[in-house]
């Protein structure tokens, strides 16, 4: 696979990976022995960063698009996380309550979805026919018998 695809599959920032990462490709073996047996480079990268949007975005508790609106469009290292994390500016604040409101109503959604899902199934009687006035004649039969 690409190192791109690798990159992401890993939680890691491409660019902070060594070269030699970059620049080859990534077999599904390879990527599994990196889970497994994570060698220092990686080790470090998972620790202190930078981090890519989707882990400094779980990190703070808030979702990807919320970072966006915050300003944070670069990755961040795990020291300005906690920076943020310890004294969170206004923003971070809005996004999180509205990422936490989000999780609940995903939450109940799923929870319906599954209490639905557990109701026995109840056959609908077939609706009965009922019987329609006449239509009525288009118009231009109707102005034939008209005599016009």
């Amino acid at each position: 696979m690409k190192p791109a695809t690798a990159a992401l599959k890993l939680d890691v920032y491409l660019p902070a990976t060594p070269q030699e990462f970059q620049d080859g490709m990534v077999s599904r073996e390879e990527l599994d022995e990196l889970q497994r047996n994570p060698p220092q480079w990686l080790a470090d990268l998972r620790k202190d960063g930078p981090h890519p949007r989707n882990v400094v975005a779980a990190r703070l508790r808030v979702s990807n698009s919320g970072l966006a609106r915050g300003g944070i469009t670069d990755p961040l290292t795990t020291a300005q996380i906690a920076a943020l994390a310890a004294d969170p500016p206004e923003w971070l604040v809005k996004e999180r309550e509205i990422h936490a409101e989000n999780k609940r109503e995903e939450r109940r959604l799923q929870a319906a979805r599954e209490e639905a899902a557990a109701a026995p199934v109840q056959q609908k009687a077939p609706a009965k026919k009922v019987a329609s006035a006449k239509k009525p004649a288009p118009r231009k039969a109707a102005a034939a018998r008209r005599g016009r």
